[in-house]
């Protein structure tokens, strides 16, 4: 008999979770708060571009580890467990509550589920794929057995509202998974990449020193060369986790990437020759979220009953830095 020591240990999702803030705005809602400000844009522009119609802003005041906390309950709530059952939180965020500590020392706090390890992670759209694929690796190498793992963002706060060619794109919400050890395979195999040469094309170029912002604190995105990198990088990225797998496009029952542009979307699914019927799609609604995406997409099509056990599932993340990767999973 094998010793159960030498079991092979593997990590499974077991419990989705998302918020996303109250107020919601409609692309002619944004139209209406921009034209206060002299900049014209409409519907129609959006949809034709993005696949935007609508998006959810946080109110002032609340930080993004109180969406975070919404998020983790639900996903704990799905999972049967309790916050004390917690070894190890992972927050991804571009937009933390403080310079630190880390907004996922706060939500655990939030949590009551203080003694796990606990740690933002910034990858900014990338971020809960990244995030995801060492959750798995520290619960394969034996160091966390169930963790929390949440994209939570609050872009609303960092968008240039002069500029209708970014500030349309993005909302605020939050998405979590708990992941568990498991003698089964869940997560079969993760992709990351990063190219620093390319962080001017998508950043936020300020920062805090002396008690001031010194550089400019508002997003900045040249969307052609991000579109451009986009496509190819999610292909290569996609390739690659399957062959890690042993799997084929064919294997796949869902794809989904982080909802940033339906053309970029629907230009990834094409490339792997999948359905669009096999897309996950909720860019219309929420906008992009940033790290919150992904999660935000698996919650919304496990709960809509897409997303069922025994699925085989991609994630796909690309953003600023520039960074990319998928994980590739059975549900």
């Amino acid at each position: 008999m094998t010793p159960a020591s030498s079991t092979p240990r593997h990590s499974r999702i077991t419990g989705t979770g998302s918020y996303l803030p109250p107020r919601r705005l409609t692309n002619d809602d944004m139209a209406a708060m921009l034209a206060e400000r002299g900049v014209q844009t409409n519907d129609a522009w959006i949809v034709e571009r993005t696949g935007i119609r609508a998006r959810h802003f946080a109110a002032d005041g609340v930080p993004c580890s109180d969406l975070a906390l919404q998020a983790a309950r639900a996903a704990l709530e799905s999972a049967g467990r309790a916050a004390a059952d917690l070894d190890l939180i992972i927050v991804a965020t571009s937009t933390p509550d403080m310079v630190f500590p880390s907004t996922a020392c706060i939500l655990q706090a939030k949590l009551g589920a203080a003694g796990g390890a606990a740690f933002d992670l910034q990858a900014v759209c990338s971020g809960f794929v990244y995030a995801l694929a060492v959750a798995d690796s520290m619960i394969r190498a034996g160091t966390a057995r169930c963790a929390l793992v949440v994209g939570a963002e609050i872009f609303s706060r960092i968008l240039d509202f002069d500029d209708r060619t970014t500030c349309v794109l993005f909302g605020d919400g939050a998405g979590a998974v708990v992941l568990e050890a498991s003698e089964r395979p869940g997560i079969l195999a993760t992709e990351l990449h990063a190219d620093g040469r390319q962080a001017g094309i998508l950043c936020v170029p300020g920062t805090v020193a002396g008690g001031k912002v010194t550089g400019d604190p508002l997003l900045k995105m040249d969307g052609q060369a991000v579109f451009k990198l986009a496509v190819g990088v999610l292909d290569s990225a996609a390739r690659a986790v399957l062959a890690k797998a042993g799997r084929s496009e064919a294997d796949l029952d869902w794809l989904i990437p982080h909802q940033a542009n339906i053309r970029i979307m629907q230009g990834t699914a094409r490339k792997l020759k999948l359905p669009l019927d096999k897309l996950i799609v909720t860019v219309d609604e929420h906008g992009n979220t940033s790290a919150a995406s992904v999660p935000l997409a698996l919650d919304a099509a496990v709960k809509t009953g897409r997303v069922k056990p025994g699925d085989t599932v991609m994630l796909e993340g690309v953003g600023g830095g520039f960074t990319w990767g998928a994980v590739l999973l059975d549900f």
